[in-house]
């Protein structure tokens, strides 16, 4: 079964609505790394429609242009991608196309799906918030920026319970970005005040 993996850039507190100005001046060549790594785990890109929008308004003039950034440019312009819309769209850039149906399901569908190999979901918060709830991401890879950029909007969103998470890899870069990987896990066993006292 395909592996849904969020990437995210993220704030200290917590922001993953991007501010170049807070983003940019950490993005070295651990972040390059980091970051075609994760495209490297999938063949399908599921993306919001506001992220859809500023890629397709960015990458296939890069990889025209021939640039420094032109195979990666290719590589995300050959991939599948799939765009989380209420709405009807006319694409543009190739390989892309509507989600059918309702999104959790259609993720469910894909998931299962023995030709998708992985499922990579970049920035596009608002999908990554329902298919949390709705158990479906795998993985969360985020790239965490040593500021906190005080507004924005926050990937983990106000709900009733919380999520418990795994760590299953980290890496500090030089800049301060602490790259962290979690899966979804258990929570710990209840436990209290007086519990904690004992550790004192």
């Amino acid at each position: 079964m395909a592996k849904v993996v969020s990437t995210l850039f993220i704030s200290a507190d917590g922001v993953a609505e991007i501010d170049p100005d807070w983003h940019f001046p950490y993005f070295d060549e651990n972040m390059g790394r980091s970051v075609a790594e994760d495209y490297d785990t999938a063949n399908v890109l599921l993306i919001g429609r506001g992220t859809y929008d500023s890629f397709a308004g960015a990458w296939p003039d890069r990889e025209a242009a021939g640039g420094d950034d032109a195979p990666f440019a290719k590589q995300i312009g050959d991939l599948r991608k799939i765009v989380v819309s209420r709405q009807d769209l006319e694409f543009t850039w190739r390989n892309s196309e509507l989600i059918g149906g309702e999104l959790a399901a259609s993720v469910a569908a894909l998931k299962a799906d023995p030709a998708i190999k992985g499922i990579l979901i970049p920035g596009s918060i608002g999908v990554v918030q329902q298919l949390l709830a709705a158990g479906l991401v795998d993985e969360l890879r985020l790239l965490i920026h040593p500021v906190a950029a005080r507004k924005g909007r926050k990937l983990f969103d106000d709900g009733d319970s919380p999520y418990h998470l795994t760590v299953t890899a980290t890496e500090v870069f030089p800049t301060g970005v602490i790259r962290v990987i979690y899966a979804p896990g258990e929570g710990p066993a209840p436990a209290g005040y007086a519990d904690a006292v004992k550790q004192l």
